[in-house]
């Protein structure tokens, strides 16, 4: 039974699973700075990186909802698993997601990483759409999460965390290529893509598949993801990162990109996904193709990229309070059904605000 949840890390986007968990949960924020605004849950101020601190905190609680920077996480989650508690998070970091499948392998409490937008609902999607088919020859999913009005070459603004940018362009992507499991250099592979007659790139990016390759390895031909951004973004990022050796200071590169993408109150989340395949003995494609925009929640407007981030982690917090889902070990967003994800209390969002077209 999932009743008393603490959420650790209160910026754009856990700011926004507190609320809409308070609406069902009693929900605790912690965070190692004061909130700015007044917010419809009590709020802890803590060094959220503090072991014993962290641990006094969960030990009463029934369920952890990390939305930290994924190299705070393993801590996070090895104390909730010793305590029992169930943990999930938004990491998009690869070797975070290995080490927390390890933990899981022991422990009597769920524990579900990578319940964001991309990985996370992508691969929910992905799933619902691979399920569909007899045999699978190719699984493509795209998501971009972008200013509504590009301005310069990047067309860039850092509407989530920019080490969780910097962290999935330069580390290498698992991929399925001609049937075999393998890493590509992200920022490669780029290809065009047109939405709603609008012209984009995408290219290869680290952690979207989650542990999709996993699942699907020896059942497919082609799985990969990939970033959708504005034309011209990738060869900017190529300069800065490889030409100009950003890529050795991460910490320098991200405080570099920063000062020079400010925040734009207006963004658009992209979702694109096509599985090809056997269907009823023919060879068929599916595909699923959305765009998301601002909205507001309690008076207060909302990101496309808070909203949609937000409402997918707290889903499966819920369909796991609920018993939908399984009540211990490790949860693959594959796992998860689509249908019961999009007609749950918070899945159901992305249906409800899609834009309209």
């Amino acid at each position: 039974m999932i009743n008393k949840i603490v959420v650790l890390g209160l910026g754009k986007v856990g700011s926004l699973v507190a609320t809409l968990l308070s609406s069902k949960y009693k929900v605790v924020g912690v965070d190692r700075y004061e909130p700015e605004e007044k917010l419809p849950f009590d709020v802890i101020k803590i060094d959220v990186s503090d072991a014993k601190s962290m641990r006094n905190i969960l030990k009463d609680k029934d369920a952890v909802v990390s939305c930290l920077p994924y190299f705070l996480n393993i801590q996070i989650a090895e104390i909730a698993a010793d305590l029992g508690v169930h943990y999930f998070d938004l990491t998009e970091d690869v070797p975070t997601l290995h080490a927390i499948q390890k933990i899981a392998k022991n422990s009597t409490a769920v524990l579900a990483p990578q319940c964001g937008l991309a990985p996370g609902f992508i691969g929910i999607l992905g799933a619902g759409l691979y399920n569909q088919f007899s045999e699978i020859r190719s699984v493509k999913l795209r998501v971009g999460a972008l200013p509504l009005h590009p301005m310069g070459q990047l067309g860039y603004s850092f509407t989530w965390s920019a080490e969780g940018v910097i962290n999935e362009y330069l580390n290498d992507a698992e991929v399925i290529h001609n049937g075999e499991r393998k890493m590509l250099a992200s920022l490669d592979d780029v290809e065009s893509i047109n939405i709603n007659g609008r012209p984009y790139e995408a290219f290869l990016t680290s952690g979207g598949l989650g542990t999709m390759c996993e699942t699907l390895e020896g059942k497919v031909d082609t799985l990969n993801y990939k970033t959708i951004r504005y034309p011209g973004h990738r060869d900017g990022m190529k300069l800065f990162l490889y030409d100009l050796l950003m890529k050795n200071d991460r910490e320098q590169a991200k405080n570099i990109l920063n000062n020079a993408l400010p925040l734009v109150d207006d963004d658009i989340v992209l979702v694109y996904a096509a599985v090809e395949g056997i269907q009823n003995g023919q060879l068929r494609r599916k595909e699923f193709s959305e765009s998301y925009r601002n909205i507001i929640i309690n008076d207060k407007d909302w990101r496309a990229i808070s909203w949609t981030t937000a409402c997918s982690i707290s889903a499966v917090v819920d369909m796991v309070a609920e018993g939908k889902l399984k009540n211990k070990g490790f949860i693959k967003q594959e796992e998860i059904p689509f249908d019961m994800f999009i007609q749950s209390h918070y899945g159901s969002m992305y249906e409800k605000f899609k834009n309209k077209k």
